[in-house]
């Protein structure tokens, strides 16, 4: 265990962030998949704009690397355009 008072509050706090870091990228996968189990444009247009918005959050707080945000926004755009 820890002795330092500075190393005991990290620990606090990256326990936090990891959590906050969990559910934020648990609710992008949910809402991906909801994305991709939608079969008309007319529903999936808005919501491929929340999945494009919560995929870059992700990528600026560095959960998930740019590129692989980039990959998803890519193959999701691409799913959404090619509904009917």
């Amino acid at each position: 265990m820890a002795n330092h008072k500075s190393s005991l509050k990290r620990i606090r706090s990256n326990a936090a962030k990891r959590l906050r870091n969990r559910y934020q990228a648990k609710t992008t996968r949910n809402a991906i998949k909801k994305l991709r189990g939608s079969t008309d444009k007319a529903t999936a247009a808005p919501l491929l704009s929340k999945v494009i918005s919560m995929l870059d959050r992700l990528a600026k707080k560095n959960v998930i690397h740019k590129n692989k945000a980039s990959n998803n926004k890519s193959k999701l755009t691409k799913f959404v355009n090619n509904l009917k």
